[in-house]
């Protein structure tokens, strides 16, 4: 597993994958894992081949295909380096009373 802020990242077979679109890169063409609601910061994928993909069925479910290497960065944090295979994307919530919420980075 791999933490980086908010994002957690979990290593999963090809066939807990399921069905799934690519995501769209932002303005800049980056792969964006996370957007700090904070600071407008962002938690980015890059590498060579790497996809970023989400649940055809629920589109906040996203996953990594990662062919050889990736690396994630973002600015307030120190980069990691990501093996190749398929990950699982988690934003990370809080209890708040009455409800859940995404982890202000």
């Amino acid at each position: 597993m791999y933490r980086q802020g908010d994002v957690l990242i979990i290593p999963v077979g090809p066939d807990d994958v399921p069905a799934c679109a690519p995501v769209p890169r932002d303005r800049r063409g980056r792969m964006v894992l996370a957007r700090g609601e904070a600071t407008g910061h962002a938690h980015v994928i890059g590498g060579p081949g790497v996809r970023l993909i989400a649940d055809l069925d629920d589109p906040e479910r996203m996953f990594l295909e990662v062919p050889a290497h990736g690396r994630v960065s973002h600015e307030e944090h120190g980069p990691i380096a990501l093996p190749g295979g398929h990950y699982r994307v988690v934003r990370q919530r809080e209890y708040i009373p009455g409800a859940f919420r995404p982890v202000a980075d």
